[in-house]
């Protein structure tokens, strides 16, 4: 199937609410030209200067997010066009990218990322951390950033009860957390594999990139 096929499956499933996010880090321009042609316009990306290649010869009403881990100092190249940013995982990153926003005269989106999985190797606030970001005198100070919701990424198992268990532990949080900052609107949670049970346990935002572009090389 094509990239276009697989966009009109994958959409004509989706609920109106729920936002696709189209991963194209790895693959070429012309795949992202072609999910253009079909009407797809967010992207996400998990490498800043490969996103920011791209933004450059791409059209200019395409919405990039990062949905990778960042380093501090990668920040800058971004600030300029990034739509929202998904896997903001410190106070001292939140700072940076209100810093860089600044220079331009933005409010850049935020999103949370939570730590749900079992596995050690994902980045993330535990609860506790999340507490006390939230309880954070820092944050008013922060005019230039936005925190529109949370992000978290499940344990990479072909168990689904545990998948639906994580998924079912964000959406408590982000309940919770909507108490501190009304403005959240966004989940992020769920990819090629997951998505489905993410949508059903209350993700508004799934990443997919594979059952679009098809296997990474």
């Amino acid at each position: 199937m094509s990239i276009k096929d697989n966009l009109k499956t994958i959409k004509e499933s989706l609920p109106p609410h729920v936002t696709l996010v189209a991963v194209s880090k790895t693959k070429p321009i012309a795949d992202i030209e072609e999910a253009y042609a079909a009407g797809q316009r967010v992207f996400g990306e998990n490498k800043i200067q490969e996103m920011t290649e791209k933004q450059e010869v791409l059209p200019k009403d395409i919405e990039w997010h990062m949905i990778g881990h960042i380093q501090r100092n990668k920040v800058k190249y971004m600030a300029e066009y990034v739509a929202l940013i998904h896997g903001v995982d410190s106070l001292k990153l939140l700072k940076e990218i209100n810093k860089q926003a600044k220079k331009h005269n933005r409010v850049i989106p935020c999103l949370l990322q939570i730590h749900i999985a079992e596995e050690d190797t994902k980045f993330g606030f535990d609860e506790n951390d999340l507490n006390e970001l939230i309880a954070s005198s820092d944050l008013e100070q922060l005019t230039n950033i936005k925190i529109v919701g949370l992000m978290g990424m499940a344990t990479f198992t072909d168990n689904s009860q545990q998948i639906r268990k994580e998924f079912k532990r964000l959406k408590d949080l982000f309940e919770k957390t909507k108490l501190a900052f009304p403005d959240l609107s966004q989940l992020s949670m769920g990819m090629s594999g997951d998505y489905k049970i993410a949508i059903e346990e209350g993700s508004t935002m799934i990443r997919v990139g594979s059952s679009i572009f098809g296997s990474r090389n």
